[in-house]
């Protein structure tokens, strides 16, 4: 597999990318964009993994992973919702503008999934299929969680905060208040729901399972139940069986 980092700078934005393909193609037709949970980056095993069996599969597609804002290589301090998105759109672009693809998919996880159902929302949906695995339903209680409580009086006060795991990065009480705003369970994905599934591990300790599974039957969305799996998945015998469910379902509709 050949494996080339780039950035990608629009705006006063520096999107950090990693592009993995079966080939040194300039262009693909299939172009999967992959995004990692809260404190992950693009570099992570699972993302890594999912590129192998991708691309092995589908040798004219490609993978593209990055880091977003306040994770991994990137350079900004301060999370911020709507600078999420905007780092979605400027791949999206780059898959359609450079490489060329005819279709766009996307495979997220956790705090990922969360930023693609709200991208679908409110910047409309570029994928022609859809995978969330482990998926932050409920952001805003989730993000509170990661907050240290004796720092709370400090938001109140309109403080920054920090909070992560081996990369501590700034919030405020604006963060949390427009996760709050973009609650994903108060809005519909009927419209996606047949080109969209969701993977979730009876043992995820960060994620009640049955958030996401009342989610997705909310919205009539495929939901597969993985018996002992926790949030990361971390059982290779479970990550196999996730990789190769959303493989197949990317294969399915080109």
């Amino acid at each position: 597999m050949d494996t080339k980092y780039f950035d990608i700078n629009e705006n006063g934005l520096s999107v950090r990318c990693k592009l993995m393909t079966g080939d040194k193609s300039r262009e693909h037709k299939r172009v999967v964009v992959c995004t990692h949970g809260f404190g992950g980056n693009k570099d992570i095993s699972s993302i890594q993994k999912f590129a192998e069996k991708q691309v092995g599969k589908d040798k004219n597609s490609a993978v593209i992973a990055f880091d977003w804002p306040c994770h991994g290589k990137d350079a900004r301090k301060k999370l911020e919702l709507d600078e999420c998105l905007e780092y979605l759109t400027m791949v999206v672009g780059y898959a359609k503008d450079e490489l060329h693809a005819e279709h766009v998919y996307n495979y997220s996880v956790s705090f990922g999934s969360y930023l693609t159902l709200l991208y679908i929302q409110r910047v409309g949906n570029p994928f022609t299929r859809i995978a969330l695995r482990s998926s932050g339903i409920g952001m805003y209680q989730l993000m509170l969680n990661n907050v240290d409580p004796n720092d709370i009086p400090k938001l109140e006060r309109g403080k920054e905060v920090e909070v992560g795991f081996e990369r501590k990065m700034k919030i405020d009480q604006k963060f949390l208040h427009d996760l709050k705003d973009g609650d994903v369970t108060k809005l519909e994905y009927f419209d996606w729901a047949d080109d969209m599934i969701m993977l979730h591990g009876t043992e995820d300790e960060y994620v009640p399972y049955e958030q996401a599974q009342e989610f997705a039957d909310n919205n009539v969305i495929e939901f597969t139940l993985v018996e002992g799996a926790d949030h990361p998945f971390r059982n290779p015998k479970y990550m196999d069986l996730a990789i190769h469910t959303v493989v197949e379902f990317f294969a399915g509709k080109a």
